[in-house]
């Protein structure tokens, strides 16, 4: 490694001219980088989403869901599989493992789906989803008015806005939803479709054959080949209406039923601030900016304001822009703060103005070099990303104070300056590069940590990697040159022994080495009490770890969450609707919340699936200056003042968009078993300590009204297909398809042509033939499930706990010991899953890859001393990293969770820097001659002030974030930072007393036995 030093010092002005150019290019590069909030990611998941009208929810799951599921276990990599049925509609998530092929996944259960079709209903087209993060809207608009009219208010928006939001660099996608939706309604006159002599079927023939363009092939002449089309595209309901009845010449359409064009029935209902409103969801391209996106949409708000008329109110009711700026914002507050503590503990060490300035150089350059490496691998500016970079501050800067420390020893011993530019660098070349490369090197083992933890940090793992690569060629290449430059040599003559010899004294009559020498001579000459206050220390900190918290990733601290209201099963839309204004009412009473926008109604399947799962989801959006937790508790505790709105819950944002609540899934093929079982596990979960909502799936069954065949209807030859038809046409709107009306897509529906029957026994008295309904089937009102769940194929019922604070751990025991009290009907399981099993998963994944840093380290180790039992001693420094890093959790409670994991792993390679750095030098005395004592105390003693301030600077660097100084995406950089610094400051002070004791132990016994090898070498050999 000594060439680069070499090299760079003889090319003084070629470095300083690549140096100027990676200046440049980095901040290029941080001006390119997109701006997200997290890295991409994949969902490991397919979706099938299918609506069966009219169907219920057992219905649907014997006809449907239970078809789709056997079609999607042909999937290679299902994790799982869950299905939820509910009256008209099923859907089947189907959880992947983490780097499956989503899109392959998809095609392949398309193709499945698509021979199992002829075992679905004729009218159940089942759609296929899947996506990534970059699906998620990045901006969610919501325009209202007081007043307005919602479909002009529709038409205004899509002639004036969208078109200006589509122009916009990077955006994929504007999905308008919420407005009034256009259908042809069809009325049938029974008597003339009687006299025509024609049924339903043949009205829906009459659709599926007319209204569309078709291809006929081609006509040619000489000079001209003509293309040939059939048909022409409707244009209007008029049109409609004269299309010729299939079956019956002379008779149209418009003969037998009333065509008209009008608004679809409201299934649900959008409101912002209680106006009524529509919603813009804004979704932006693989390579789109999202921070750059989102002031373009508030310019293109702005322009289309005057346009979309006065009164018109457009709100952001997601915005993912200004996190990311603040967390952005707040990330480079902490540090440049964290840069300016590092270099003050450079000066004071250093005492040198020169030395400081050579230092601090290195941070900037090795960061700039870390942002042209994430814009040539494609990565992101995230709170990932920029949190390693952060992170990474006080680490760069190590390496540089190793070498110029060094320097500037040699030169106080009147070296010239430029042997004591190549003498410095050489000797600690191989001791910084191996302990970078260890510091490197544990982060490998994260590309074997799969799921959620793995896609998030791997981003991270590389930018620290690339950081302290960068810093390590830094060291190596520019800090010698600068040195050479800025450093001061001792001018005219000088005695080198006598220079030497003063230098030596003055460094040993400093504060730090007064103080440091005499406890390594006691801890050298008291070996064995040393090693015991050591190993009580360790078990000491050790039997902390009861007290310490523990959760997953935690808050990330958005000023956004969302409410949840679920009424009794039944309930109409009016009655939801009533209900939930008391919500919102209540919602925007308290200071804090800026905008409260209400979906109040299921609507059709994907909107089930997204909406949140309750009667009315509400989207809240908070000041972002305000106390998050304390904000939520406010509006819990508001909400608990309501009476008749159901059951209502807060949903926070957890981090990374992760599950944040803890789930028991009761699982069981007998549905009573099913239902007793999770009534016992509710009762049980109710009073867990720690818990603040406890919640379950079970629904009440709804009163439906079932038509079964009878004997007299079989004996007549009647079919229950006919008898669905019969009902459906008289008692509410079928779909009949759709037709293509002024190029746009629109649904059919049959309507009844007489009176809608508003009982039981007006059902039964609805003409059948010359007989009645209730003459050919029975008419009964029961109680059916309002939804079906199941759990890769047998039925479930889901029980949520909402943890209260932020120790997840705690509730998990508590949770697992109710459960066990449970005596659970036979037949049925219950399992802990949600937050808790990703949490586990997490801990199992990341504890593997923390062994497995610790054998990539010492194998590094191992290749830089050529000895086994060497690096074998400088992993005690590990376990006394956790005693720091446990205790300092402890008193901060700050929980552990995946990024203080994370810190961990990071503190393996931090940790045995210094220990490398020390018995490097130790090493280089004993070959020089000195006694194993001897090179132990002048090497510690030597290490002691770069082992100290480099140790210092990261300390510093780091504690900006550890206090949460500003706050940004503290969920992640804060209990990284904490433990850093506490299992630094351990590691530290024991390094510099333990690692030579442990060393001066194995050296003597290693003594000690050569010299038994010797003496028995040397006996005579008997005759």
């Amino acid at each position: 490694m000594n060439l680069f030093a070499r090299f760079s010092m003889a090319n003084r002005a070629l470095i300083a001219l690549v140096t100027v150019v990676a200046s440049i290019a980095g901040v290029y590069s941080v001006t390119q980088l997109k701006q997200e909030l997290i890295p991409a990611l994949e969902f490991p998941a397919v979706i099938v989403v299918s609506q069966y009208p009219g169907a219920s929810a057992d219905v649907v799951d014997a006809q449907v869901t239970q078809k789709v599921d056997s079609a999607a276990k042909s999937l290679e990599g299902v994790e799982s599989i869950q299905s939820t049925s509910t009256p008209g509609s099923s859907i089947v998530m189907v959880t992947l493992d983490y780097g499956t092929d989503t899109a392959y996944a998809r095609q392949r259960l398309e193709s499945s789906l698509g021979s199992a079709l002829a075992g679905l209903p004729d009218d159940v087209e089942p759609l296929v989803i899947a996506g990534s993060i970059a699906d998620i809207p990045i901006v969610q608009l919501s325009v209202s008015g007081e007043g307005a009219d919602l479909a002009d208010l529709t038409s205004k928006v899509d002639e004036e806005l969208v078109p200006l939001l589509d122009d916009i660099a990077g955006v994929r996608d504007v999905t308008v939803s919420g407005g009034p939706v256009d259908q042809v309604q069809l009325t049938i006159q029974p008597a003339a479709l009687a006299a025509a002599k024609a049924n339903a079927g043949d009205i829906a023939t009459t659709l599926q054959q007319n209204g569309s363009l078709l291809p006929a092939g081609a006509v040619t002449d000489d000079t001209t080949t003509l293309s040939v089309q059939v048909g022409s595209e409707l244009q209007d309901v008029k049109d409609i209406a004269a299309l010729p009845l299939a079956g019956s010449p002379g008779t149209t359409l418009g003969d037998v039923a009333r065509v008209r064009l009008a608004e679809k029935a409201a299934t649900s209902i959008s409101r912002t601030d209680g106006n009524p409103s529509i919603g813009l969801a804004i979704t932006k391209t693989p390579d789109g900016n999202t921070v750059d996106i989102s002031h373009a949409v508030a310019d293109a708000v702005d322009e289309a304001g005057t346009a979309l008329g006065e009164g018109t109110s457009v709100d952001v009711v997601f915005d993912q822009a200004p996190f990311i700026e603040k967390s952005i914002e707040d990330l480079t507050t902490e540090g440049l703060l964290g840069l300016v503590f590092a270099v003050v503990v450079i000066l004071v060490f250093l005492a040198s103005l020169r030395s400081t300035i050579v230092t601090a150089i290195s941070i900037p350059l090795s960061l700039l070099v870390t942002f042209v490496g994430l814009l040539v691998f494609g990565y992101s500016l995230n709170i990932l990303t920029l949190g390693a970079i952060t992170v990474a501050i006080g680490r760069v800067v190590d390496d540089s104070i190793v070498v110029i420390e060094n320097i500037k020893r040699h030169l106080s011993y009147g070296t010239r300056k430029s042997e004591a530019v190549l003498t410095g660098t050489r000797e600690v070349a191989s001791a910084i590069t191996a302990s970078t490369l260890a510091t490197v090197a544990v982060f490998l083992p994260i590309g074997l940590v799969g799921g959620q933890v793995g896609e998030l940090f791997r981003p991270f793992a590389f930018t620290v990697a690339l950081a302290m690569l960068s810093s390590l060629l830094v060291a190596l290449t520019i800090v010698p040159v600068l040195a050479y430059w800025f450093l001061r040599e001792r001018q005219g003559e000088v005695d080198p022994v006598a220079v030497e010899a003063a230098a030596q004294e003055k460094e040993r009559r400093t504060l730090l080495q007064r103080g440091y020498v005499p406890v390594i001579d006691w801890a050298l000459r008291h070996r064995l009490v040393t090693l015991v206050l050591a190993a009580v220390l360790f078990v000491g900190s050790m039997a902390l770890t009861p007290f310490m918290k523990t959760n997953f990733l935690g808050n990330s601290g958005q000023n956004t969450f969302t409410v949840v209201q679920s009424l009794e099963p039944g309930a109409s839309l009016a009655a939801i609707d009533t209900a939930a204004q008391k919500v919102e009412d209540a919602l925007t009473s308290v200071d804090g919340v800026d905008t409260v926008q209400a979906t109040i109604g299921s609507g059709d399947g994907l909107a089930a699936l997204f909406g949140g799962g309750g009667d009315a989801n509400f989207a809240v959006t908070t000041d972002e200056d305000a106390d998050q937790e304390a904000l939520q508790d406010e509006v819990s505790a508001r909400l608990d003042e309501l009476r008749d709105v159901g059951t209502v819950q807060i949903s926070a944002a957890a981090a990374m968009g992760g599950s944040s609540t803890i789930d028991v899934v009761v699982t069981s093929d007998d549905p009573a078993s099913l239902d007793d079982a999770a009534a016992q596990v509710l009762e049980a979960l109710t009073d867990v300590d720690g818990a603040s909502d406890v919640s379950s799936n079970a629904q009440a069954a709804q009163p439906t009204i079932t038509v079964t065949l009878n004997q007299v209807g079989r004996t007549l030859g009647v079919s229950e297909q006919q008898i669905s038809q019969a009902v459906s046409s008289l008692t509410g709107p079928t779909p009949l398809g759709s037709v293509v009306l002024t190029g746009a897509q629109t649904d059919v529906v049959v309507l009844p042509g007489g009176e809608v029957p508003t009982s039981v026994e007006e059902l039964r008295r609805l003409p059948f033939g010359d007989a009645t309904l209730g003459d050919v089937a029975e008419v009964e009102q029961v109680a059916l499930p309002v939804s079906v769940t199941r759990q890769d194929g047998d039925r479930s019922i889901t029980v949520s706990v909402t943890p209260e604070g932020d120790d997840l751990g705690t509730v998990n025991s508590s949770i697992a010991k109710a459960i066990d009290g449970v005596d659970l009907p036979e037949g049925a399981e219950a399992t802990v899953g949600g937050v808790s099993a990703d949490q586990a998963e997490a801990f199992a994944q990341l504890g593997i890859a923390l062994l497995l840093a610790i054998a990539i380290v010492y194998i590094v180790m191992v290749a830089t001393f050529k000895s086994l039992i060497q690096p074998f001693l400088l992993l005690v420094s590990i376990p006394f990293a956790a005693t720091g890093a446990v205790l300092l959790l402890v008193i901060t409670g700050v929980p552990l969770g995946v990024p203080s994991l994370i810190g961990m792993l990071m503190l393996i390679g931090i940790v045995v820097t210094n220990a490398i750095v020390l018995i490097d030098l130790v090493n280089q005395y004993r070959r020089q001659g000195a006694s194993a004592e001897e090179a132990v105390r002048e090497g510690s003693r030597h290490r002691v002030r770069p082992i100290v301030m480099t140790a210092l600077a990261t300390i510093c660097a780091l504690t900006p974030m550890a206090l949460g100084v500003t706050g940004g995406s503290a969920f992640i950089s804060q209990p990284l930072a904490i433990v850093v610094i506490g299992g630094l400051a351990s590691s530290t002070l024991l390094t510099l007393i333990l690692v030579p004791v442990l060393y001066l132990v194995v050296e003597r016994w290693r003594t000690r036995k050569e010299r038994r090898r010797e003496r028995r070498a040397a006996r005579p050999t008997a005759v």
